[in-house]
């Protein structure tokens, strides 16, 4: 029977029914939800327990995503066998009873699913994962896929050797988390687990057991908690009937059969607590001052359509909150530089509200008290009915997007989502009945309701105070203080209410000059139009059905930083940064946040080496925005505001001496001058260089980046209709005003390339840091150069070379010897292709982390593997295996419009 759904290259059917026209739901507050049978998926239970969900799902076009979900992490771990949970998922991919020597690795990479660090399997508190991405247009893989899944659920093998050879990857993977933020982050649980076996169960387990344990204690644990009915197989994939994946999984796991009275998953308890638990915590590593507050709950059964409409009101108190801690940080003397909140399952019934902050040196207590008292604020005085209304545009235009697109979702997000009703008991209702309850309830959540949930964000309510700091400037006392006084104020009432801002209706004050089409192709080839505006700028369009509710654009044009001299550089490069801040749209960030709320549109713009470029994706509905934002961009003039550039400047310095305070950047800034000399374009930003920084400068480069339309190429692709779309072109593209003389004074075909000599000679060299415990990173840097008349034929090379090095340094270092977790390499090329006439130098960079006492060894096994494939050259199995590889990714690149992008990109320059 045929795998592949035979509408495989079908066009998208059209929509049967707009967001519009949705019914409205019957409020029934006290209404049970149907909650027995995921919507939307083939579920069902074989006679051996293992759960099984199913979907037909086309994106990607001809892939698979698959995951065997097992209730077992490292919670179920007992004290000597902390980390063994994490250790038999790494085992499984070493050896199982059909598979030996990572045979399921070389099975991948030889069908093109790519495996790597994370992305297979994931070990947590309560359950692991094992996930596949696997193509699917040949019948065998799938099947072959599931029996790897198969095996995973009582095959694995659990070997002295196999252990042994994986012990150094593990502890490679442990030695990662022993920076700084792991330990702030072990801390911090720590402390919020308190009372629960939770708090010393992280699934990395200790290093102790890492380095002893032995495979009779791996298999036992194995044998105890692997159990069918612990289980469940998902399959969401480009299948043309879900009844034969289903006979596949009864295939290879219908036979098996787990032990007559298996053990049950014991539920662990976290205790509630009234008094604040407060930490305070000085980190030398740490990468900035940051404060968190956490207020612990049980996670939210949902159940009728009340606990629906309280998710709701939940989720519109947090946006409303958030919106408020952003304006705070764009304050005069903010007290903190950024602030948010969000909520998080940490472990299997528990969640936690989060507020955290990044703050200036010496002044967390300050962000404390800033963060209580906004949450006291609410309670005190409530949010205003505007600012539930613009919260409740927000998501009402979130669920049309998701409902406009219900039929375009990712095989990987469907997974996601049925291995979470599996583990965590996470209910599936569907998004057309999601749509029609939301957009049967949000009209009528008022702010009182709203406002009333900060009554469970209490201090006294289960809640966590941890401030982290690179130096001591307080202490716990200090925290207590803040909170009482808090207390004190809000016991007063002399928290005064919130001060709303004015928004103005229109983002585009004067209306633009319309301008008109000068001349007109079509490139039949790839679909695309051709317009050449009276103000000279160039627009191309290409309508798209990858995605019902988006449309994707670019303008680009030649000409950026490596045009200045140094004493420019420093000034310009900061440009864009106060630009953002000031408003380079017209208005500032505050304020424009308001101003499209319940919009779906982004802008954003890049001031590149070579290229300055506008970007950004919209709804089809909300084109005209996207435009009015790009028309706003080129004629507004940004001036320096004294209180924004303080501001600036003030978060660049903490950023430049939390890079300073990192061990790592001694080393990266020594790899850096070693590669491409002392220059100040590739020198790392220091406090000095800030220093050099005019304001004024800065704006009045910006100001020129995006001034002069006729310089600037627009692509634009997605769900268009060009009889709207065009008008809208020349109204707000066609309307910017080009300058009487050019802004920039270069010819595009020889843009100035950027200053910097590989070196010429072999260099080693090893550089010290001193650090809190010790870990390692390796880098190797290979000089290239692209010559001009074949440059796009050895980008393809280097890609493929850079692929196939990864591959096998991952085969020799981690697989054969065990001493690393993963290898990175990378292709870096200094150029924004084909801009430059001349050769185009690069290079190829290999980094991976290992054991400082062995580093040395394994650059020489590295070094030594190159001069292997380079005198040898590659077997035939390693260049079909990359070729594959990447014959697989291409394809699914050809199924996003970001590769339609790249490609307008290169036809039009």
């Amino acid at each position: 029977m045929p795998l592949l759904s035979p509408h495989n290259h079908q066009p998208l059917i059209q929509r049967k029914q707009s967001f519009g026209s949705l019914e409205m739901v019957n409020m029934e507050l006290d209404k049970q939800l149907d909650l027995q049978q995921p919507f939307g998926v083939d579920y069902g239970k074989l006679e051996n327990g293992l759960v099984y969900y199913v979907k037909c799902n086309p994106k990607p076009r001809k892939r698979a995503s698959l995951a065997l979900a097992v209730k077992v992490g490292s919670i179920l771990e007992e004290e000597y066998e902390r980390g063994v949970a994490h250790i038999v998922e790494h085992l499984a991919f070493s050896a199982t009873k059909k598979y030996t020597n990572h045979n399921i690795v070389k099975f991948l990479e030889s069908i093109g699913a790519e495996f790597g660090p994370c992305q297979n399997a994931v070990t947590s508190f309560d359950e692991t994962i094992y996930k596949l991405l696997i193509p699917i247009d040949k019948p065998e893989l799938l099947s072959e896929a599931i029996q790897v899944l198969a095996e995973f659920s009582s095959e694995i093998r659990l070997s002295k050797d196999d252990l042994e050879k994986e012990r150094g990857a593990v502890m490679e993977e442990y030695r990662d988390n022993r920076n700084a933020n792991g330990r702030i982050l072990d801390a911090y649980w720590t402390l919020m687990m308190e009372g629960s076996k939770y708090a010393d169960r992280s699934p990395i387990g200790l290093e102790n057991v890492i380095k002893t344990v032995s495979s009779q204690t791996l298999k036992k644990f194995y044998q105890k908690w692997y159990h069918l009915c612990n289980m469940a197989v998902i399959a969401v994939g480009d299948f043309s009937d879900t009844k034969s994946v289903i006979e596949l999984i009864k295939t290879h796991f219908g036979h098996k059969y787990s032990a007559l009275d298996p053990p049950s998953i014991p539920h662990f308890k976290v205790p509630s607590h009234e008094d604040p638990r407060f930490s305070y915590f000085v980190e030398p590593e740490a990468s900035g001052c940051a404060v968190m507050i956490s207020n612990k709950m049980q996670v939210d059964e949902l159940k009728t359509m009340k606990d629906y409409r309280e998710m709701l009101v939940k989720s519109m108190f947090r946006i409303a909150l958030n919106r408020r801690l952003f304006r705070i940080s764009r304050r005069k003397d903010p007290p903190y530089f950024s602030c948010s909140v969000a909520s998080y399952v940490l472990v299997r019934d528990l969640k936690a509200y989060i507020m955290s902050s990044s703050c200036k040196e010496k002044g967390t207590l300050e962000a404390l008290e800033s963060m209580l008292i906004e949450v006291a604020r609410v309670r005190l005085h409530g949010f205003s009915e505007r600012e539930i209304s613009v919260v409740r545009d927000l998501l009402m235009s979130s669920i049309e997007s998701a409902y406009l697109e219900r039929d375009q979702i990712e095989s990987t997000s469907l997974r996601y989502e049925y291995s979470q009703h599996f583990t965590h008991n996470k209910p599936i209702i569907g998004i057309e009945y999601e749509a029609q309850l939301q957009k049967s309830i949000l009209p009528d959540i008022l702010a009182s309701e709203v406002s009333k949930f900060a009554e469970k964000l209490w201090t006294s309510c289960s809640c966590v105070i941890q401030i982290v700091e690179p130096q001591a400037f307080a202490s716990v006392d200090d925290m207590k203080n803040i909170v009482m006084k808090i207390n004190k104020l809000e016991n007063e009432r002399s928290i005064s209410p919130w001060d709303d801002e004015q928004i103005p209706e229109e983002i585009v004050s004067l209306k633009p000059n319309i301008g008109n089409i000068v001349q007109q192709r079509e490139h039949e080839n790839i679909g695309a139009t051709e317009l050449i505006l009276s103000n000279g700028m160039h627009v191309c369009y290409k309508c798209t059905d990858f995605f019902n509710d988006q449309v994707l654009f670019t303008g680009f044009s030649y000409g950026g930083l490596s045009e200045l001299p140094e004493n420019k550089y420093f000034s310009s490069s900061m440009g864009s940064t106060i630009a953002e801040e000031i408003g380079m749209y017209g208005h500032r960030p505050s304020v424009l946040m308001d101003m499209l709320a319940g919009k779906r549109v982004d802008v954003d713009v890049e001031v590149r080496s070579y290229k300055r470029s506008f970007y950004g994706d919209c709804s089809p509905f909300y084109l005209e925005t996207a435009f009015q934002l790009v028309y706003q961009l080129f004629t507004t003039e940004v001036t320096p505001d004294d209180e924004v550039i303080k501001r600036v400047m003030q978060v660049k310095e903490e950023t430049i001496l939390a890079r300073e305070r990192d061990p790592y950047t001694s080393f990266s800034n020594r790899a850096r001058e070693i590669n491409y000399g002392n220059s100040y374009f590739f020198r790392p930003f220091g406090i000095s260089d800030l220093q050099k920084v005019d304001p004024l400068k800065a704006c009045e480069y910006f100001n020129t980046c995006f001034k002069d339309p006729s310089t600037f190429t627009v692509v634009i692709v997605g769900k268009i209709n060009p009889t709207v779309t065009v008008p809208l072109i020349l109204k707000y593209l066609g309307g910017i005003g080009k300058p009487p003389e050019p802004i920039f004074h270069f010819n595009c075909d020889r843009i100035k390339s950027l200053p910097f000599k590989f070196p010429k000679s072999m260099t080693r060299e090893v550089v010290c840091s001193p650090m809190i415990e010790a870990q390692c990173m390796v880098r190797i840097c290979l000089p290239i150069e692209l010559k001009h008349g074949t440059m796009e034929e050895e980008i393809h090379y280097t890609g493929f070379l850079a692929k196939l090095l990864e591959t096998k340094l991952l085969q020799l270092l981690r697989f054969k010897h065990g001493q690393i977790y993963s290898a990175s390499v990378s292709e870096f090329i200094h150029g924004d292709l084909p801009c430059l006439t001349g050769d185009i130098g690069g290079d190829i960079q290999i980094d991976f982390s290992c054991d400082p006492k062995i580093s040395l060894k394994l650059v020489d096994m590295a070094l030594n593997e190159i001069l292997r494939l380079q005198e040898e050259g590659p077997a035939d199995q390693d260049v079909e295996t990359i070729l594959e590889i990447e014959q697989r990714a291409h394809e699914n690149g050809l199924q996003v419009k970001f590769l339609l992008l790249y490609a307008f990109n290169i036809y039009y320059i």
